[in-house]
């Protein structure tokens, strides 16, 4: 079932968002990145780098988005049924780091091959949409084939342009701001996910049905005791990151604690669904993602000069919780069925 806010259902606003939203974001990257081609002069890079790319690369993945506008919107629903274990403010933190993560490595890499894709796509659909009956015996027409041949040479063109830059810039982003700020962003991301910790018991505590277990959407009567609860949340945000910054050691036991927390609210999440409704099923992933969330967080020390376990922990586990996102929604996507609205 969908999650919905005042009678919208999010992943469709989710969609919607981001058809506006990505070629705004397409063209700032043009925009600010310093991309340079020593081979073109400055009108020409310009042209290139400003207007053609950004605008080829916008209109590829709005296509894209519009086409598969409920199959995408239908995988979040699915995704977020498939990791229903993991309390839905862990969920929502660890899917903007999944969101950082494809942006710098997947994003950029795969963008040149959405663009091939949708307008062989486009040109496919622009000479067929007469076409009336398909069967399996159909063969694509020489005029459908030359069109596509034709459509997707300007995409083509722009990817072998850019690609070299897109490479460069992703390595530039991991070498100079993920690596740099990766001991801050451990550090604010593990408070954070603690203290959501301890505000998911606090919720769990006082709702008494899984179906009513930290919903988007809230009865008026509770809105005092959510906002409560996002208060609490600060306040032990900023707590544990006192104690992180001033390497007070009872910050350990704060990690330890909010571990068994979540460890604790999934299995009581898992339980009280069984209860109320025999049909309510968990997932393996789920587990797997609240474990690799909290547990490795607890491991943060060097095990001597040579392996530095700690800095190596604080990346993957990032990098890891991210890529399992990821991998969940693409599997989703793949599987699951495309209903017309």
């Amino acid at each position: 079932m969908s999650r919905k806010i005042k009678g919208i259902i999010v992943s469709r606003l989710i969609v919607l968002v981001s058809i506006f939203l990505v070629p705004i974001l397409i063209f700032i990257i043009f925009s600010l990145v310093p991309f340079h081609l020593t081979w073109a002069d400055e009108q020409t890079q310009f042209i290139l780098l400003q207007i053609l790319i950004p605008l080829v690369f916008s209109i590829s993945w709005v296509y894209f988005l519009l086409i598969f506008a409920n199959r995408t919107a239908s995988s979040i629903d699915m995704m977020d049924k498939t990791i229903g274990v993991v309390p839905l403010r862990l969920k929502f933190f660890y899917g903007l780091n999944a969101l950082f993560v494809l942006l710098i490595f997947i994003y950029p890499l795969i963008t040149p091959i959405i663009s091939v894709l949708a307008f062989a796509s486009l040109a496919w659909r622009l000479t067929t949409f007469r076409r009336e009956e398909w069967d399996t015996q159909s063969k694509t027409s020489l005029l459908t084939k030359i069109a596509i041949i034709i459509a997707i040479i300007l995409p083509v063109v722009c990817g072998i342009i850019i690609l070299p830059e897109i490479i460069t810039l992703s390595i530039y982003l991991w070498s100079n701001i993920w690596v740099p700020l990766l001991e801050y962003i451990y550090i604010i991301s593990r408070a954070l996910c603690t203290a959501l910790a301890f505000g998911s018991l606090v919720i769990l505590f006082k709702k008494s049905g899984i179906s009513e277990y930290e919903q988007f959407y809230m009865n008026p009567d509770d809105a005092n005791f959510f906002m409560g609860v996002k208060v609490f949340d600060v306040f032990c945000l900023l707590f544990f990151l006192f104690l992180e910054f001033f390497q007070i050691p009872i910050i350990d036991f704060f990690y330890y604690a909010g571990f068994v927390i979540v460890c604790f609210v999934a299995l009581a999440n898992l339980i009280k669904g069984k209860m109320e409704d025999r049909s309510f099923k968990s997932y393996l992933l789920g587990y797997l993602i609240a474990i690799v969330f909290m547990g490795s967080s607890l491991i943060t020390y060097d095990i001597g000069p040579i392996f530095d376990l700690g800095n190596t922990i604080k990346t993957w586990s990032l990098i890891l919780s991210a890529v399992i996102f990821i991998l969940i929604f693409f599997i989703t996507f793949l599987k699951i069925e495309d209903v017309e609205s």
